[in-house]
């Protein structure tokens, strides 16, 4: 009888190992080696790595430009801020908390969370995001009374919601 080796699926990466990795692309912008493009209409966005364990966004942020409230269902992800300022706003038990992020600053998010990120600043932003396994899917939300509401769901294809 024929033996089948089990189907497995990719092993993601760590978040130490994505918030690395968010640095490492963020030096290589800054470096000049990826060509970034600021749209004042909309989020622009580029793809420049990506297999079957991670996908590394370059995204650019013009004054007032944001990502609603939203989840990366099953990646786990990391940021790295490369120019300018972003706010990244997060769903906590107590509500939604604030913070601001830097040129230089990284942060991680596990399974389960939920934020948004928008630049308020007068000054464009640059930053990279990488998600493990590659994003595939993405809720949206609505923050009513001290409470979280799905308010839709998306498949990812080919690109950052």
């Amino acid at each position: 009888m024929l033996q089948h080796a089990p189907v497995t699926a990719p092993t993601p990466l760590a978040l130490t190992d994505l918030v690395a990795l968010t640095r490492r692309v963020a030096a290589e912008v800054r470096a000049g080696r990826h060509p970034v493009v600021v749209d004042p209409d909309r989020r622009w966005y580029t793809r420049v790595r990506g297999d079957d364990f991670v996908d590394v966004w370059l995204i650019s942020w013009a004054t007032e430009q944001f990502a609603e409230l939203h989840d990366h269902a099953g990646s786990l992800g990391a940021l790295t801020v490369v120019s300018g300022t972003l706010t990244e706003t997060r769903w906590t038990t107590s509500g939604l908390r604030g913070h601001r992020l830097r040129a230089g600053r990284s942060v991680g998010f596990g399974l389960g969370h939920v934020h948004d990120v928008a630049n308020t600043a007068r000054q464009s932003a640059v930053s990279v995001h990488a998600y493990s396994p590659p994003l595939t899917a993405m809720s949206y939300y609505a923050a009513d009374g001290g409470r979280l509401r799905r308010t839709r769901s998306e498949l990812v294809e080919g690109g950052v919601a």
